[in-house]
């Protein structure tokens, strides 16, 4: 007995002392400037929150996020018998958070090895491996066995390991992922091998949480809800694996903890609530009714999951003057806010905790924007969850990739636009990874509008696509190519014009679809001591003084006051934040200063939500 307790305190010491000196080995490398929680970042525990409010099974999980092993190999290499070092996850291994701070590129792999204990809590149950994103290529191995491959940079995805499990409470997750940034013809967003520019660091690897989740073996996977503010109902479907003849889904619609609604029905099948007096979401407004799902097999609870959904809808209709406008509730709200590229100066995907991220929407609120246009990226869960909460507006845009075709920003001329010639491969990436995104994030209110193309990168089948998208969930207004290469399809048409505001001619394109100005501004001012870089720095048009670059800020939104009456129905900014070697945001990249005072950005956007412009 003495001798299993020795060895017992002996095993805990040996682990104790392993993550001790993986503590030790980890720092936030301050080469470059960082945001204020940078160091409020706890690599015990990093990014804790639960990462899928949309369906919460919140009893039985286990967050792994934390300090891995990593090492980078060349690509023929198979799985190392040594590791470099400790990296934490999930930040990209090429950012300040990871510890590490290397580029890996397309010769090389990255692996990832840790060791968990699967908590007494999940034995007898089967036991899923959550990542929240991964980029790009993932092979993941549990205990020495591969359990999986996934390709795509944005989109989430799950492993069933029950399998792989072996006796004992250690288990061993190893992780290679190979990712060829811009020189692959995978989605990439705004990453490249070559920062400058509008183009920023490669990300590689763990980008979103890691996570364990212990389900019965018939369990609710997902759910899709659809609302219809004009039938007053809710259409909602779930993913129910395993499922067996005679399973049934209670759900239960609940507003400030009470039941207002509820139906059973078969678990393949789709449900159809009705609601009476419901309440409307919108940013002034932004209310979520709670759902409960539970699964049924002979009157008893096999599983179930909360979410939330909201009533809202957008759509187009014509005005007094016969010019087609955007509509949310079945009435016209000016959308105004910025381009988001959603990039961190320490955590460049990921921002560095929950707190950072839910600041720029709250700043955002605060500046007086009512949306945001989440550009060539996609975020996690959580920030689309405070979206639904605190009334943002989202446009989502597809990530780019492939990019190398010809561009016509002149809408109705014939010149320099072409169509990208993809590979099968590579068109097949674009159709899998776009369509696991509209999935993923299909029930979230927030989101709006849904962009499959910005300008001409990667621009291919536009129609195709386009109206691919559209049947794909007609529930919302698609924007074909936002300033790209412009085609008479999707609910709207849509203009970059830097630095002033323009729009499509009413006359000319207003009859068919929404006009909307997708991007202007870019006003740029370097803030000593809070750019990434000390030189080479650039905004669409530069100023020395806040100031200054205020007073033509409000020009911009005095000639927008001009053109809403005339059709146009929503603009957006460049940009929230600086970003790299960008200093047209805001606020700087760290997020320490705002460029403009707050109040009186707020005060002078204002003007653009008046009803009186559209009649």
């Amino acid at each position: 007995m003495k001798k299993l307790v020795s060895c017992l305190l002996s095993s805990v010491c040996i682990a104790s002392a392993v993550q001790a000196q993986r503590q030790q080995q980890w720092q936030l490398i301050k080469d470059r400037i960082v945001t204020q929680w940078a160091e409020k970042v706890d690599p015990k525990a990093p990014l804790p929150e639960y990462p899928r409010p949309m369906l919460v099974r919140s009893n039985n999980w286990q967050n792994l996020n934390g300090l891995w092993s990593y090492a980078i190999t060349e690509k023929s290499q198979p799985q190392p018998s040594k590791y470099d070092g400790s990296i934490l996850v999930p930040y990209a291994v090429e950012s300040a958070l990871s510890g590490v701070g290397r580029n890996v590129g397309k010769d090389s792999l990255l692996w990832y090895k840790t060791t968990i204990s699967i908590p007494a809590g999940m034995k007898n149950k089967d036991v899923l491996l959550h990542f929240g994103a991964v980029d790009w290529q993932t092979e993941v191995f549990v205990n020495g066995t591969s359990v999986g491959k996934h390709e795509g940079g944005y989109d989430p995805f799950s492993f069933n390991i029950t399998a792989f499990l072996k006796k004992g409470a250690k288990q061993d997750i190893t992780v290679r992922v190979w990712d060829p940034t811009d020189e692959g013809p995978q989605p990439a967003g705004k990453q490249v091998v070559k920062p400058e520019g509008i183009w920023y660091t490669p990300v590689t690897g763990i980008w979103q949480t890691v996570w364990l989740e212990a389900v019965p073996k018939t369990y609710i996977a997902s759910t899709k809800q659809t609302p219809d503010i004009d039938k007053h109902t809710l259409t909602i479907s779930a993913d129910v694996q395993n499922v067996q003849a005679g399973d049934n889904l209670k759900i239960e619609v609940l507003e400030g903890g009470k039941v207002v609604a509820q139906q059973q029905t078969g678990a393949k099948e789709t449900a159809v609530i009705t609601l009476s007096d419901e309440k409307l979401w919108s940013p002034s407004n932004p209310f979520l009714y709670d759902l409960k799902v539970t699964l049924v097999r002979n009157n008893k609870p096999v599983d179930a999951i909360k979410s939330y959904f909201a009533m809202r809808k957008i759509s187009m209709a014509k005005d007094a003057a016969g010019i087609q406008r955007m509509m949310l509730n079945n009435k016209f709200l000016f959308q105004y806010g910025p381009l988001d590229q959603g990039w961190w100066p320490d955590g460049l995907y990921t921002p560095p905790t929950y707190e950072a991220m839910i600041y720029d929407v709250d700043q955002l609120k605060k500046m007086g924007f009512n949306m945001i246009r989440k550009h060539i990226k996609v975020e996690p869960a959580t920030y689309y969850a405070y979206c639904d909460k605190v009334g943002m507006l989202l446009w989502q845009d597809m990530p780019s990739g492939d990019r190398g075709n010809g561009w016509e920003n002149r809408i109705g001329i014939l010149d320099n636009q072409t169509d990208k010639d993809r590979t099968p491969a590579s068109e097949g990436y674009y159709r899998k990874e776009w369509t696991a995104i509209m999935d993923a994030l299909h029930n979230y209110p927030s989101i709006v509008v849904w962009i499959p193309f910005n300008e001409a990168w990667g621009q291919f089948k536009t129609v195709e696509i386009t109206e691919w998208t559209m049947k794909k969930d007609p529930s919302r207004l698609v924007n074909s190519a936002s300033g790209g290469n412009f085609y008479i399809t999707g609910h709207i048409l849509d203009l970059h014009n830097y630095p002033h505001p323009a729009m499509p001619s009413p006359e000319l394109f207003g009859a068919k679809q929404i006009l909307v100005l997708g991007e202007f501004g870019g006003l740029g001012l370097p803030v000593e001591g809070h750019t990434w870089q000390k030189n080479k720095n650039w905004g669409y048009q530069s100023f020395k003084t806040s100031e200054d670059m205020f007073r033509r800020y409000q020009d911009f939104t005095k000639r927008i006051a001009q053109l809403i009456p005339l059709g146009l129905s929503a603009a957006v900014y460049t940009q929230t934040t600086d970003v790299e070697g960008e200093i047209n945001g805001f606020m700087t990249y760290d997020r320490k200063v705002d460029k403009f005072p707050v109040d009186k950005l707020r005060e002078d956007n204002a003007k653009l939500y008046n009803p009186a412009l559209v009649k």
